[in-house]
C-alpha cells in the first residue's frame, strides 16, 4: 500500500474487464496478498484521529455534564462507576449514529463516509423487520414516521442519559459520585428492543449484546456487587464467546486477510508468510494458524477466565494488559468494518472492572448470589449457545462470532451495470452505489477493479468459494455479470452491515425486487449460513430476486477450506436438498456432491428459508 496512492494490481486497466471471470479473482487475490484492499495508508490516519476525538470527546462529555466529576481531575476519575456507564452511553450513541463502527473507506462508506442516522431518520428507506410474519405491526420494508421518530427518540434519549447525575446503591463505595438511576436504562432497552422489532439493522447496530445486559445490571440489582460481578461476567462472556466461535478453518483465512490488509505491515515476507506458498497456495499458513489460534483464540478463553477468578492482583494485572495488546493488535490492523471504538472502550472496561474490584476483593462470580448468577448466565449465554448450534435463528453478532470468519454472507449478480443502476434510480437511501461513489476518485475502471477485489476478498474465506461455485452453476455469462459482495451492498441499501448476512438475505432482496422489478436471471443472490458447532455442513439458498428462493442445499465447510480461493478446479462440490418446481440453473453443469451426498443428505435437517 502506498501512503498517498492507491495501489493497483500489475494489469492493464483497459484490459481488466476483458480477463475471464475467475482469472481476474486470481490476479486480485494475489495482489490482496501483497497489498490488501489497496487503499492509500493515509486512509488510516482518519481512524487514528476518529479514535482520539472518540476518548477526548467522551471524557468532556462524561466530565463536564456529571455532577461530583472535577473535569480537571481525570485522574481522579478511574474508579468512578458513573463514568464507566456514561462512557457506554457514549459508545452506543456513536455506534447508532454511525460515527463508531462501519464508518469511512474501510466500510466501503466514501461519500458520504456514514451510513445509520443518514438512512434512519429519512421515510421511504428500507427497513429489515426480524420477525414480521409473527410480531405484529411490524410487516412492510419501508421506514415510516413511526419508525424514524422512534429512531430519534432513542438518539434523544441517549444524549439525555449522558446529562444525568449520579444517585446511591446499596453496597457502593461512600466516596464516588453514583451510578445512573435505574429507570432511564430500563426504558432505553425497551426502546432498543421496539426498534429492533421494526428493524434489525438499528437494534444490531447500537451492539446491544455487548450494553444492554451490563445495563440491565444496574438497573434491577439491588446490591452494587452484584451489578459489578454481573458486568464483569457479561463482558468476559463477550470475549469467551468470540473466543470459541474461532474454532474453526475460517477464521485462519481472517487473520490471513487482516493482516494482508495492515497499513504497518509493509514487510512483503511477512505478507507472504500469512499463506502456505505465494503464488501458487494462498490458503492460510501454519504461522497463521498459530497466530489466529495461540495470539487469539486461546487469549479471548483463557485471560477472560483469569480474570474472571484470579484472587491475586498481580496476576488479574497480567491479564488485563494481555487483553490490551489483543485489543492494540486488533486496533492497529484497522480491519474492515473497523469497531475501533469498541476495541477501545473494552479496553477500558478491562482496566475499570477487573482493576478496581478484582476477584479476591468480594467480586468474584461465586461472591453473586446463586439466583442471580443463574440469571446472568442463562442471559448472556443462551443466544450464544442457540446461535452456535442453530445460527440461522441468531445474527452472528448475538452469537458472539466476530471475526471469526464463519459469517452468513451473500454475493449478489446483475445481468448488467443496468440492472445495478437500477438501485440508485428506484431505492431511496442516502448514498449512491459504491463505484458510484468512488467513481470521482478514480474513475469507473480503476473503482470496478475495488468492488470486484471485495469479491476476491470473499473468496478468500470458504464461504466465498461456495457463492462463486453457485453463481457459476446459476449464471450462464460469469465473464459479463457485475458482482458484488452482499456486506458491503447492504451497506448502501439499508445504511449499515457489520457482516451479517441475515441483513442481506432473501428479505433485503425482496425489498429491492418491490422496487426495482427485476425479471428473472438478472439478479440472483447466494446465501449461506454460518457454520453450526459440531457440523461442518453449511446451508445455502440461491435467490432468483424475480422467482425468490430457487434452490436449496449444502456444502462440506472442509472442501471450501481446502480449496484454492480462484477455484482451479472449477468449483467445490454440494448437496441439493430442494429445487423450485420448474427451474433449471442456467450456468455450468452440477459438480456433483463431492462423495458426501446420499448419506449426509438424508440425515440433514430442513433448510430455513428465512433466518432469524
Amino acid at each position: 500500500m502506498a501512503y498517498r496512492t492507491a495501489e493497483l494490481p500489475p494489469v492493464d486497466i483497459d484490459e481488466f474487464a476483458h480477463i475471464p471471470f475467475l482469472e481476474r479473482m486470481k490476479l486480485l487475490q494475489l495482489h490482496w496478498v501483497e497489498s490488501g484492499f489497496g487503499t492509500p495508508r493515509q486512509s488510516a490516519m482518519f481512524y487514528v484521529w476518529k479514535i482520539f476525538f472518540y476518548v477526548l470527546f467522551g471524557l468532556i462529555v462524561a466530565g463536564a455534564f456529571t455532577k461530583g466529576l472535577e473535569f480537571n481531575d481525570i485522574g481522579g476519575w478511574w474508579d468512578e462507576p458513573i463514568l464507566y456507564q456514561k462512557l457506554m452511553i457514549w459508545t452506543i450513541l456513536l455506534e447508532i449514529l454511525g460515527l463508531a463502527a462501519t464508518c469511512g473507506p474501510m466500510a466501503f462508506h466514501f461519500d458520504p463516509l456514514i451510513g445509520q442516522s443518514l438512512y434512519w431518520w429519512q421515510n421511504d428507506t428500507i427497513r429489515i423487520p426480524p420477525y414480521p410474519n409473527h410480531v405484529p405491526f411490524t410487516k412492510g420494508n419501508r421506514r415510516t414516521p413511526w419508525d424514524t421518530g422512534l429512531y430519534k427518540l432513542i438518539v434523544f434519549w441517549l444524549v439525555m442519559m449522558l446529562f444525568l447525575s449520579g444517585t446511591t446503591m446499596d453496597g457502593m463505595p461512600g466516596d464516588v459520585a453514583g451510578v445512573m438511576p435505574r429507570w432511564p436504562l430500563v426504558v432505553y432497552a425497551c426502546l432498543i428492543v421496539l426498534m429492533g422489532l421494526r428493524d434489525k439493522c438499528v437494534f444490531l447496530a447500537s451492539r446491544p449484546e455487548q450494553y444492554v445486559g451490563t445495563m440491565l445490571c444496574f438497573a434491577f440489582f439491588l446490591d452494587f456487587n452484584d451489578a459489578i460481578i454481573g458486568a464483569k461476567i457479561f463482558i468476559a462472556i463477550v470475549w469467551m464467546g468470540a473466543g470459541v466461535s474461532k474454532l474453526q478453518h475460517g477464521f485462519s483465512a481472517t487473520v490471513a486477510a487482516m493482516v494482508q490488509n495492515t497499513p504497518w505491515n509493509v514487510f512483503r515476507k511477512l505478507r507472504l508468510a500469512s499463506v502456505r506458498d505465494y503464488p501458487n497456495d494462498l490458503r492460510p499458513s501454519k504461522l497463521t494458524h498459530l497466530v489466529g489460534h495461540i495470539g487469539g483464540t486461546t487469549a479471548e478463553i483463557v485471560v477472560p477466565l483469569t480474570l474472571l477468578f484470579s484472587p491475586w492482583p498481580w496476576l488479574t494485572w497480567i491479564a488485563i494488559v494481555s487483553i490490551w495488546m489483543l485489543h492494540t493488535f486488533i486496533i492497529s490492523t484497522i480491519p474492515l468494518a473497523v469497531p475501533l471504538e469498541w476495541n477501545v472502550f473494552f479496553m477500558f472496561c478491562a482496566g475499570f472492572l477487573f482493576g478496581n474490584f478484582s476477584a479476591g476483593d468480594g467480586y468474584g462470580v461465586f461472591d453473586m448470589h446463586p439466583l442471580l448468577l443463574a440469571g446472568v448466565l442463562f442471559v448472556a449465554l443462551g443466544p450464544i449457545v442457540l446461535g452456535a448450534f442453530k445460527p440461522q435463528y441468531v445474527s452472528f453478532l448475538i452469537g458472539m462470532k466476530q471475526y471469526a470468519g464463519n459469517w452468513a454472507s451473500t454475493t449478489w449478480s446483475f445481468g448488467d451495470s443496468e440492472k445495478e443502476d437500477r438501485l440508485n434510480e428506484r431505492i431511496v437511501k442516502a448514498a449512491d452505489n459504491q463505484i458510484d461513489q468512488l467513481e470521482p476518485l478514480f474513475g469507473r475502471e480503476i473503482s470496478e477493479i475495488f468492488m470486484q477485489k471485495a469479491v476476491a476478498w470473499r473468496m478468500m474465506h470458504p464461504m466465498g468459494r461456495a457463492h462463486i461455485t453457485l453463481q457459476m452453476r446459476h449464471n450462464d455469462d460469469m465473464d459479463g455479470r457485475v458482482l458484488r459482495d452482499g456486506e458491503f451492498l447492504s451497506n448502501t441499501l439499508t445504511g449499515w452491515n457489520f457482516g451479517d448476512g441475515h441483513c442481506h438475505d432473501e428479505r433485503l432482496v425482496e425489498a429491492v425486487q418491490q422496487r426495482c422489478n427485476y425479471e428473472p436471471g438478472e439478479l440472483v443472490v447466494v446465501f449461506t449460513e454460518s457454520q453450526p458447532m459440531f457440523d461442518k455442513r453449511v446451508q445455502y439458498r440461491v435467490i432468483d430476486a424475480a422467482l425468490g428462493v430457487v434452490e436449496k442445499g449444502w456444502y462440506h465447510n472442509d472442501d471450501a477450506a481446502n480449496e484454492q480461493p480462484w477455484l482451479p478446479n472449477g468449483g467445490i462440490a454440494h448437496v441439493i436438498t430442494w429445487t423450485r418446481d420448474g427451474y433449471v440453473a442456467s450456468g455450468k453443469p452440477y459438480l456433483g456432491s463431492g462423495g458426501r451426498g446420499p448419506e449426509a443428505e438424508s440425515a440433514l435437517p430442513a433448510a430455513n428459508v428465512v433466518s432469524g
